[in-house]
């Protein structure tokens, strides 16, 4: 019995030195090094296009104001843009362009004269300030706006038409996400006032808008990356 277990003794004795030796002899090994993804980048230049539906909130008619969604229809056109977003920031900051082809309309007829009003086309000049949580940016924006507007009077063998360029302001806000990089879609509500007219050389007319709209961007990322500080 003691000859059996000094035998195991010595056997043990024997595999813990050649362990000792083989951990000795190997290399140390740093673990892997994983790298965090930088942040979607904002800043930069972009353009796009856009469409939605949009529809009259209050107009006016020499002096005399109503609430009405009567005028209504889509739109379509283009946007183009610049973002800036100071590394390890939040905060988007930036100018936006955009205008579109409409058919914002109206029509009645009453005593056979078929009386019609038409917003033709509109866009805006507007800065833009958001707030991005990586490839998602919340923003809100304001600014200049016009529209072209067109007012006719058809019956009883005469048409009568005007036409003129309104200019007022705008308001809204919007969401824009980054699906794949360089490209990114949004959905954004505009409210916009465009001012009074006087057409025909007697009668001054006014309106505001409400629109919806979805768009896509392509980002060319001028400028760098934003890079998020952990």
């Amino acid at each position: 019995m003691k000859k059996i277990l000094l035998s195991c003794t010595a056997l043990l004795a024997v595999v813990s030195t050649a362990s000792a030796a083989d951990l000795a002899a190997r290399p140390y090994t740093k673990a892997p090094v994983v790298a965090l993804s930088p942040a979607t980048n904002w800043s930069g230049f972009y353009i796009g296009a856009m469409g939605g539906y949009g529809w009259s909130n209050r107009v006016e008619v020499s002096g005399i104001a109503t609430t009405t969604s009567d005028i209504k229809g889509g739109f379509g056109g283009g946007t183009v843009g610049w973002n800036w977003q100071a590394p390890g920031s939040q905060f988007v900051f930036g100018i936006e362009v955009d205008a579109a082809g409409a058919d914002l309309s109206y029509s009645d007829t009453s005593l056979g004269i078929l009386a019609e009003e038409k917003i033709r086309a509109f866009g805006s000049v507007t800065g833009r300030v958001g707030m991005a949580f990586n490839s998602a940016l919340l923003y809100v924006k304001g600014g200049y706006a016009w529209a072209d507007n067109k007012v006719a009077f058809t019956g009883g063998g005469f048409n009568f038409s005007d036409s003129k360029l309104h200019s007022g302001y705008t308001v809204g806000a919007g969401l824009e996400y980054m699906f794949v990089p360089n490209w990114s879609a949004k959905v954004e509500y505009m409210y916009a006032d465009y001012g009074r007219q006087t057409y025909f050389n007697a009668v001054d007319f006014s309106v505001s808008t409400h629109t919806i709209k979805a768009g896509i961007n392509y980002h060319f990322n001028w400028g760098g990356p934003v890079v998020a500080g952990y």
